[in-house]
């Protein structure tokens, strides 16, 4: 069980007198100082991975898996003024009002756009012209808003200050309470168990996209919202599904990312065809030991960037170091959040947290990779809370070689 972190769960944070005795479910505190801290006086929030944070859990069920509607999109905006959460409002899409009907929000102020992106943001700047914000610092999530609402923002605001806010919303996402961890180790070991049950049930000659097509099945009956499958079997370093079989004496790796209630799983683990020789037992351990080492850097009050630094160092030591690679990336409602401490790998970004300290409840994905030119691809990926002690595992089980195919032996 983890320990116990800063901040409480979400379900159980306590009422607050600015919103009549509503629980709001995240540190507004926080929220408020952070938003000081950017020069921004209130926020528009457009992203639905952060609406949905705020808001405390809800989606709009109509577009839970599009946006798409007519000639706009759905655009949530929950505007947020510093300090003031009894005047803050959620504009939704009028395909919500039932779903607003029944759930009762922290939110005072919940309007319903009539068409799409445009219509939606009108009714935010009203809101905020009304608030005495025309000249004021309106923050915003610049890669979530459409050209033609950030168009409207500037039309109906032209002397207000556009920031951007979207650094201020994954810190605030950051540290995640004990709901929110039980919620990402939920997850973590749904997942493992849909991978041990595929990798147990498929054997040679089984192909890529079967066994992908049987981990979304796997997932979804365990209550995920199925995200991808990365695959690849023997020495070929394509992770697509495909038509390549899976063949005895070879390799497999499942990368797979599924959502538990709005957070996200991922984690990679190894199979093999038969007994794994000599020689893939020692390159998984190889992979095992650079996680181990960043695991024991990750603790409250340490530099995330050291958890970085120290994995580097020692892949660069091993002989595989030209066809190796490690990455630390931050974990919750999306794949890559922060703490953001690498500047490598696949999604490169600013370091931008890599010098604060790291703190009780965040979460990190720690994965280290083997890309061999004779055995494939061979990973480990783990996901790893920080507590107030040092760190816990979500989800221990099947990281060593697992065995293609039991079930039929």
């Amino acid at each position: 069980m983890l320990e116990t972190v800063a901040r409480p769960a979400s379900a159980a944070e306590s009422a607050d007198a600015a919103t009549g005795g509503a629980a709001i479910p995240f540190d507004r505190h926080r929220l408020d100082r952070l938003m000081d801290e950017a020069g921004i006086d209130v926020m528009l929030v457009t992203s639905k991975h952060n609406v949905r944070y705020m808001l405390g859990g809800h989606r709009a069920q109509f577009f839970s898996y599009m946006d798409a509607m007519g000639l706009s999109r759905y655009l949530p905006v929950l505007v947020y003024p510093k300090g003031h959460p009894d005047k803050a409002a959620y504009i939704g899409h009028k395909l919500e009002r039932h779903q607003l009907a029944v759930r009762s929000f922290w939110v005072p102020d919940m309007r319903a756009a009539s068409s799409g992106s445009v219509d939606a943001m009108e009714l935010a700047l009203d809101l905020a012209r009304r608030l005495g914000f025309a000249e004021g610092r309106i923050g915003v999530e610049t890669p979530f808003l459409p050209m033609d609402a950030a168009e409207a923002l500037r039309a109906g605001l032209p002397n207000a200050k556009i920031v951007e806010g979207l650094i201020v919303l994954e810190r605030l996402r950051a540290i995640k309470s004990a709901d929110e961890l039980a919620k990402l180790g939920e997850a973590s070991e749904r997942i493992i168990d849909s991978m041990l049950a595929v990798i147990a049930r498929f054997g040679a000659g089984s192909t890529k996209r079967e066994i992908a097509e049987a981990l979304q099945r796997e997932e979804a009956s365990r209550g995920l919202d199925f995200e991808y499958c990365l695959i690849t079997a023997g020495s070929s370093l394509n992770r697509a599904p495909s038509e390549q079989p899976w063949q005895e004496g070879e390799p497999l790796s499942l990368d797979s990312g599924g959502n538990y209630e709005g957070y996200i799983g991922d984690l990679t683990r190894m199979a093999v065809l038969g007994e794994p020789d000599s020689e893939l037992q020692d390159l998984l351990a190889k992979v095992d030991e650079i996680q181990q080492l960043a695991f024991r850097m990750i603790a409250p009050g340490r530099p995330g960037g050291e958890v970085f630094a120290v994995a580097q160092e020692a892949l660069h030591r091993l002989p595989e170091h030209n066809h190796m690679h490690f990455v630390a990336h931050g974990m919750g409602m999306i794949s890559h959040e922060a703490p953001r401490l690498p500047t490598n790998g696949e999604m490169p970004y600013p370091p931008t947290d890599a010098e604060r300290p790291l703190e009780p409840g965040m979460v990190l994905s720690v994965e280290t990779t083997l890309q061999h030119p004779r055995r494939g691809f061979i990973k480990l990926e783990d996901t790893v809370a920080v507590t107030p002690g040092g760190h816990a595992i979500l989800g221990t089980r099947g990281r060593g070689w697992n065995r293609g195919g039991a079930e039929a032996r």
